[in-house]
């Protein structure tokens, strides 16, 4: 028993003096990245062609329930296939754009938390994509996930899609999942929303809430003193006492705040009768449809294969380069996750046996 504990107070030491390393050399990687700033750029457009990934799935399940015989005329043909198509590529590229009336979509993602963080990389594919898309023949898709968050991160994400109907370029929204509040802000700019079946839509309105620890400091003798100028400067305060004439301003200000919401989304949305879904509830995608919060039913899947057949589907994106920290932070995240995950698993298996 003395050499097991022993042994395990110096494996302890080993993975502390491990971490301290880590932390250490992570802090100096980060500081050398954050000095040269933009200078080797925070990072890199990605573009990746639809057409092709959903054609190698198809390729891939054909070759499968094949026979050994069949497969190999399928990878003869195959071959001779992609010959011709290199062929028709280089002959199409040496032509003029004109020639051609094949049209592209351009397919962006927003996965929306409270601070609307993904906003920064979208601005930068849009900017992207209007650099080359034709408003004759081209199409912007945004696959959109989020539950809403803050006012001011939401309204310009949606400032951001706005860009693009401003272009004139068509615009469709995909929701698989939810757009909620913020989410569904900038839901409503497009020219049309396809939902899955139980995609959660809706949620138009407006909320805020703060704890207040003035009780519990006035009976700990504790003095907490809010010093302003300007009558609203402050209204509501997370220690201060709170008056009724600073609530009263406080509704009002998200009064105000959810008018504007609803002016926003009627003028994008001219058929919705924004008095009957505004009132902050949500609606599953078929109860959506009926309501017009949506134009179809159909999975962002469904609505991309089927543009494959009539043009080019290019997904794009900015993805930031991430520090050392960073992706360590992520690394510890992803295996924490999915440690509490299973350990869930393993508890629910137990409860239910």
């Amino acid at each position: 028993m003395e050499f097991l504990t022993e042994y395990g107070l110096f494996l302890a030491k080993i993975v502390t003096f491990v971490i301290a390393a880590v932390v250490v050399i992570s802090v100096v990687v980060s500081a050398a990245q954050k000095d040269r700033g933009d200078q080797d750029g925070e990072g890199e457009l990605k573009i990746r062609k639809l057409n092709e990934k959903y054609r190698k799935l198809r390729e891939a399940i054909e070759a499968r329930l094949m026979s050994d015989q069949q497969r190999k005329v399928f990878e003869k043909a195959r071959k001779k296939k992609e010959k011709l198509e290199k062929k028709a590529s280089k002959k199409k590229k040496e032509a003029s754009d004109e020639d051609s009336d094949r049209g592209r979509v351009f397919v962006l993602d927003f996965d929306g938390d409270i601070k609307a963080s993904d906003t920064d990389p979208l601005r930068r594919a849009i900017t992207a994509v209007l650099s080359v898309a034709d408003p004759e023949r081209d199409e912007v898709v945004i696959r959109l996930e989020s539950g809403g968050g803050l006012v001011h991160s939401y309204g310009l994400a949606a400032a951001q899609l706005d860009r693009i109907r401003s272009k004139g370029v068509r615009l469709t929204a995909c929701v698989d999942k939810v757009a909620a509040s913020g989410g569904y802000m900038m839901a409503c700019v497009a020219d049309r929303i396809v939902a899955s079946p139980f995609a959660i839509l809706g949620s138009i309105g407006v909320v805020a809430q703060l704890p207040n620890f003035h009780r519990f400091l006035k009976k700990n003798d504790v003095d907490f003193e809010v010093l302003t100028a300007g009558e609203h400067k402050r209204t509501l305060t997370i220690f201060g006492e709170n008056t009724d004439k600073g609530r009263q301003k406080f509704l009002e200000d998200l009064e105000d705040t959810h008018g504007l919401f609803k002016e926003y989304v009627s003028e994008r949305r001219p058929d919705l009768d924004i008095a009957a879904v505004a009132n902050g509830d949500i609606w599953f995608g078929k109860r959506a449809l009926d309501v017009k919060l949506i134009d179809e039913i159909k999975t962002s899947d469904e609505y991309l294969i089927e543009a494959c057949d009539r043009a080019d589907v290019v997904s794009v994106s900015y993805q930031r380069k991430r520090t050392l920290p960073e992706k360590l932070g992520l690394a510890t995240s992803a295996a924490l996750e999915h440690t509490v995950w299973k350990v869930l698993g393993v508890f629910r298996n137990q409860k239910f046996q």
